[in-house]
């Protein structure tokens, strides 16, 4: 098959989704745990059945690109203690949807699809489908308790894309795949933040991902410390999973992902110290540039100041003239963390009144 032979694991689904997976994504949207991100949100109805929109449709094809490549290791010098979650380890034309990265092969295959007569319509990751959810019904995927497609061939490290089809399933539902999580619920048990909900469904308010990725704000102080060392998003739920240990021993990524060591392990002196052209010249074509320096400092700090190491308290104080009233913001409360109060004082006479209310909470909290 022309997708198979570019590299991708392709699976099969009809495009009517059970009645109660859709009653249960409803209720996770009405409960507010897709964290107001529209895209999860906006136009339920056609998210869920795609027919309302594309009358045509019959079926889905999945096509799953693995990105479970090897840790480069970090270059040398720098300040390199950050983590960054392993699908932004790659330069991508458009960080997070893969769409300019994926195009040409996408195109291919619709090409070929045309010359057989067969209608499409393509969706990358985030889109208007739930991905995931038609990954599970192709039986090609199983839903783990960290509420991503799971495969005894990748594990969890997939990134999705689908073509809509006009070509009509068998009646029959396609199998179901084994639920081979077992009794295993490590990724429960070592979530920080407590954001897995135990019924494979995630709450994206509690998640590291969401806050370090997708909130462009001050990040709740009582959320910080959580944190821990991630700068950019969070793997902790998929780093635990046995069926992810079975394929980083025999890792396989698909061909168009290209790893940088200055990605998986970036100097967060760069998103600190450099101007915000620099910065997104150094890192042009990834998420970080997609990001940009405000939120990627903003995260460095957290990360800094959550180390405790008052090595790193020059940084912070460095960040705490910093132009951006975010990344001031959030500098009050690391320098707190570092114990520098006196430099933290410093900034109640800031011109920002974000940046003067989050130094006051900062105070009170560290009394």
């Amino acid at each position: 098959m022309a997708a198979e032979a570019r590299g991708f694991l392709v699976a099969w689904a009809p495009i009517e989704l059970p009645g109660e997976w859709k009653q249960s994504y409803q209720q996770w949207v009405a409960e507010g745990r897709h964290a107001g991100l529209g895209q999860l949100a906006r136009a339920l109805e056609v998210r869920l059945d795609p027919r309302l929109r594309f009358a045509w449709a019959s079926s889905v094809m999945i096509l799953a690109a693995p990105h479970t490549y090897p840790d480069p290791g970090p270059p040398s010098g720098g300040v390199r203690i950050g983590q960054v979650a392993r699908k932004f380890w790659v330069r991508e034309p458009d960080p997070f949807l893969l769409k300019r990265l994926l195009e040409p092969h996408i195109a291919a295959l619709k090409e070929v699809a045309s010359r057989l007569g067969v209608r499409v319509r393509d969706y990358v990751e985030q889109g208007p489908l739930p991905l995931n959810l038609y990954a599970v019904l192709s039986g090609r995927f199983w839903r783990g308790y960290n509420a991503m497609p799971n495969s005894t061939d990748f594990g969890t490290r997939v990134t999705l894309t689908c073509l809509l089809t006009d070509i009509a399933l068998d009646r029959f539902p396609p199998p179901s795949h084994p639920d081979r999580c077992g009794e295993c619920r490590r990724c429960l048990s070592s979530c920080p933040t407590g954001a897995l909900l135990g019924d494979r469904r995630v709450d994206l308010r509690l998640c590291i991902s969401y806050w370090t990725t997708s909130y462009q704000g001050v990040i709740p102080l009582a959320f910080r410390p959580a944190i821990g060392n991630w700068l950019l998003g969070c793997d902790v739920c998929q780093d635990v999973c046995p069926w992810n240990w079975k394929t980083e021993r025999l890792p396989q990524w698909w061909k168009g992902f290209s790893v940088d060591p200055e990605l998986a392990h970036p100097d967060l002196c760069d998103a600190l110290l450099l101007s915000t052209r620099d910065f997104a010249l150094k890192y042009r074509q990834s998420a970080f540039e997609r990001l940009g320096r405000v939120q990627i400092a903003r995260n460095a700090l957290i990360v800094l100041a959550n180390t405790g190491e008052q090595v790193y308290a020059p940084l912070v104080k460095q960040a705490a003239a910093d132009p951006a009233p975010v990344i001031r913001a959030t500098a009050s409360w690391a320098l707190l963390r570092l114990g520098q109060r006196g430099e933290a004082e410093k900034l109640l006479r800031d011109p920002s009144d974000l940046v003067r209310a989050e130094t006051r909470e900062a105070l009170e909290h560290f009394q």
